[in-house]
Parts: structure tokens; sequence; C-alpha cells
């Protein structure tokens, strides 16, 4: 009844005029970013950071929030309409629902991926207002071992369950940290790897980073690919969005395993992009006609659109809880809460209550608008991509660097922003993670300043991290976590040697 009456508050934060219209702000603008190649939730997010500082945190957050929400929206327009992902986690939405469209079922394909993602949403941010209070409570009893401990596993986590090469995750990661720990040392005061510059005493500015690494890299990508726009044209019909409700309605088993997959994959930090192939490929294995999908099955599009606002929405519950983001556009706006004074984890359910509730219930609405803004609009965003990129990729530079000189009013930090494109440029190209980089350099200061508090209190004794159940268990399942790839390697090698043992036997 708590967590009720708090959420009623919450809608009353939410549904204020300035709100709601901040609200169908960030939806607008998050659809135009999905729709648009090379750039996305967590590029958005970042680009448009800056332009919060003067609001009212609880605005901000609602409007970045609805613009990752948007962004979601928006990928599925170009995966279906132009066989183009707007997002990485709008690949698997391409196998269904281009077929669709070139067999003339644009408009169902499309109404489809749209109450698929709004499902998914809804039934995560039913999630977090039942479990992040829980969570919360739980982390209250949390002291720097056990903190150290959480943020362990997240960084073992993303090495065991990421689908890019370990040694690549790891690499990426201790790159974070490296950056993370330039400037000044907050406990002795000693200065760390700013060789000389005075501009690096405050250490890299996380969002310069991030605008840098997403939205300039992606762009110096996209323009070496010369990405050509050709495709379908839609327009969606009342009598098609009703018929197409019926129909999914005979799905409900499929949504259901959907929002549990992308809801897992969102607490846990897979991410959007493995929770939509993950699901596609679970509905392929228990489809009474797995050859037909990749042909135009409308649960080809239902599945990953589903998991993927799914794990999106429920990516926050750890962020608001813990303090640790449970995908890159989470740690963006993880950023963005330091940045406006605000600590994530357990003490931000108890000192800013009209923050966190205004939040959740904000999901809730902008889902909603979301859901009607795409319905009625989509003629609109498909003719968008009519538009050379040739016009729109400088004019997404501009916006990261007036976005980059904003944060500090300094050029010193777009030349930082370009350096770091470069950097995300050579990632991409070399096919390294940049979610772990992100990832560290968030979490390295705080995860460094729980550990130092940690060995203080232990005098410099590991035994510290299994000294109770608590946080022997969360160390344990760490430890389990970063030797992950090696038992899939070992179950490989086996199964390698048992093929090759029945073939010598055969003859």
């Amino acid at each position: 009844m708590d967590e009720i009456q708090n959420l009623l508050h919450g809608f009353g934060i939410a549904a204020t005029l300035p709100n709601l219209g901040f609200m169908l702000v960030g939806i607008t603008l998050g659809v135009l970013i999905g729709v648009l190649p090379g750039l996305g939730g967590a590029n958005g997010v970042a680009i448009l950071l800056p332009l919060t500082f003067s609001m009212n945190p609880t605005s901000a957050i609602i409007m970045l929030s609805c613009i990752y929400w948007g962004a979601l929206f928006g990928g599925a327009i170009t995966s279906i309409l132009f066989n183009i992902p707007g997002e990485p986690w709008s690949v698997a939405t391409t196998f269904d629902g281009y077929p669709m469209a070139q067999q003339g079922r644009a408009a169902q394909a499309l109404t489809a991926a749209f109450t698929s993602s709004f499902v998914g949403a809804i039934f995560a941010v039913l999630l977090i207002t039942f479990l992040a209070p829980l969570v919360a409570k739980f982390a209250l009893k949390f002291g720097p071992p056990e903190f150290f401990a959480v943020q362990l596993l997240t960084f073992c986590s993303f090495v065991g369950l990421s689908k890019e090469p370990p040694a690549k995750t790891i690499a990426a990661m201790m790159l974070g940290f490296a950056l993370a720990s330039v400037g000044m040392d907050s406990v002795t005061g000693n200065l760390r790897l700013t060789f000389g510059f005075p501009e690096l005493l405050k250490g890299f500015d996380f969002l310069i980073a991030v605008i840098g690494l997403f939205g300039i890299g992606e762009i110096l990508l996209t323009m070496e690919e010369g990405l050509a726009f050709k495709g379908k044209s839609a327009k969606i019909k009342l009598q098609v969005v009703w018929q197409t409700w019926r129909e999914l309605l005979r799905h409900w088993k499929l949504f259901l395993r959907s929002v549990l997959v992308g809801c897992w994959m969102g607490v846990t930090p897979g991410g959007a992009t493995p929770a939509s192939f993950m699901s596609y490929g679970i509905a392929r294995r228990m489809s009474k006609h797995p050859e037909q999908f990749g042909k135009g099955r409308i649960e080809g599009v239902v599945a990953p659109e589903t998991a993927a606002h799914a794990a999106g929405t429920s990516a926050l519950l750890p962020m608001l809880t813990l303090g640790i983001p449970g995908s890159p556009t989470a740690a963006v706006l993880l950023g963005g809460l330091l940045i406006w004074g605000l600590q994530p984890g357990p003490m931000l359910f108890v000192e800013q209550k009209e923050f966190v509730w205004g939040l959740i219930a904000s999901m809730y609405i902008g889902n909603i608008v979301g859901l009607i803004v795409v319905l009625t609009t989509v003629p609109w965003w498909a003719a968008i991509l009519r538009i050379p990129f040739s016009v729109i990729g400088p004019v997404i530079i501009v916006i990261c660097a007036i976005g980059a000189y904003t944060v500090n009013n300094s050029m010193f930090d777009v030349y930082a922003m370009l350096v770091f494109g470069v950097l995300g440029y050579l990632f991409k190209k070399l096919k390294y993670p940049l979610a772990p980089l992100v990832l560290a350099l968030v979490l390295g200061k705080m995860a460094e300043s729980s550990f130092r508090q940690s060995m203080l209190l232990s005098d410099g004794s590991l035994a510290i991290f299994w000294s109770n159940p608590l946080v022997g268990s969360i160390a344990g399942l760490a430890v389990v976590m970063l030797a992950w790839p090696l038992f899939g390697a070992a179950k490989s090698a086996l199964r390698r040697r048992e093929m090759l043992a029945d073939g010598r036997a055969a003859p």
C-alpha cells in the first residue's frame, strides 16, 4: 500500500503541465534519434544532457528517460520500412518486419512493433514499482564491502555475459578504469595521469567522453559506410490497429516469455540487444512453424520488440536502487544524476522520494504518450529518411560540439570530445565493446572508493569480502561470472573432443 500511495503522489508530480510537455518533447526527440541510423538512445541522452542543466532534476530526468523510450520506439520504424536498424536491438526486428513491409503489411508490422514495445515497457515499470523499494530497503544494510562486491559483480557480469570476446571486454574496461583515475586523488590529494595539463585536475568529464564515444564515433562510422535510405512508405489506419491488436491477443504467451527475458537481461547487465536476439530465438524454437520465421511472421516482430523495451526500461532498476547501471543509457542517466547532485542508491528512496516516484510515474504516462505519438506520426518519421545523410551528419556533429562546450564553457572539452570520438570510431572498427568502457568510467571512482574504505576497515585484508554471508555470496557470484567464459570454452572443447572420438570410431 505504501508503494501505491507513493506512486499516486508521483503521478501528481509527473502529470503537471510542464512535465507533460517535457515528456512530449522527450518522446519526439527520442523517436527522431531512433529513426536516424548512427545515433541511438545512449547517444541522444548524452548529446542532449547539457541542455537540462538549468532544469529541475525531476523534469530533466523525465525528459531524458522519454528520449530513451522514444528511441526504442523509433528504431522499429527504420527496421521495418527500410531494413536499416535504427538501433542495435532493432536488428532482430528486420528479420520479419521488413518482409512484412515488402508484402504490403507495413502498417500491421509497425502496429505490432509499437504495441509490443509498450507492453514490454509497462511490465518492466510494474517490476520497478514494486521491486525497487524492496531492493532499496535491503541495500540500506550495505557498507563499503557490500557496495564494492555489487560493483565487482557488475564488472564481472559484463565479462561473463557479454557476446564479445572476454579479452576485448576486459581491455575496454581497463581503459575505462584508467580514464576514471585521471585527476586528483580524493584520498591523498596526489595528481594522477594529468601530464601537466591543469584542465585534467578534475579528470575527464564523463559527459564529454560519452558524447565523443557515442555521438562522434557513430557519425564517423556512418559517414564511412555512406548510408543511402531506400524503403517503403507507411500510414497506419485505425482499422488496421484494431485488427492487429485482436491478432496480438492470441500471442499472450509469447508476450509473457519475451517480458521475462527482457526484464532479466535488463536487471542483469545483458542489455536490450542480447534480449531481443534471445527472445527471437526462443520464439522461433517454440513456434509450430519455425520455417516461416524470416519470411514475415508477426511473432518475429513481437518477440524482439517486447524484450528490447522490457530490458531497456528494467535497466533503470539497479541504477536507481544500487547506483549500478544495467545498460549504456542507464550509465549516461547515472552520470546525469551525479551532475545534478543526486546520489543513486538506497538513500535516494529516503531522501528524494518525490524525485524517484515522479520518475516512476512518468514511465507509465511517457510510454502511453509514446505509443500515441508513433502510431499517429509514422509517415513523418519515414519522410525524414529521405533527407541526405550528408546534411544530417554535420548537424549532429555541431550539436555534439555545442553540448560539449556548454559543460564547462571550455574549448579543451571540445577537443577532448573529438579525441574520444576517434577512440569510439576505432573501438567500433576493431569490434571492441563500448559499454564496459562507459561502465568503468562511471563506476570506476565509486568502486575505488568502496575498495579503499573496505581495506581501511580490514587493515588491508581481502578477507573482508567474505566476512559475512551477504558480501560473501555477492563476491562469490562475481567470481563465477568472471570465470563463466572458461566454463563455456571447456564445454566446447569437450564437445569437439567427443565429436573427434565419434569420427575415429565410425570407420
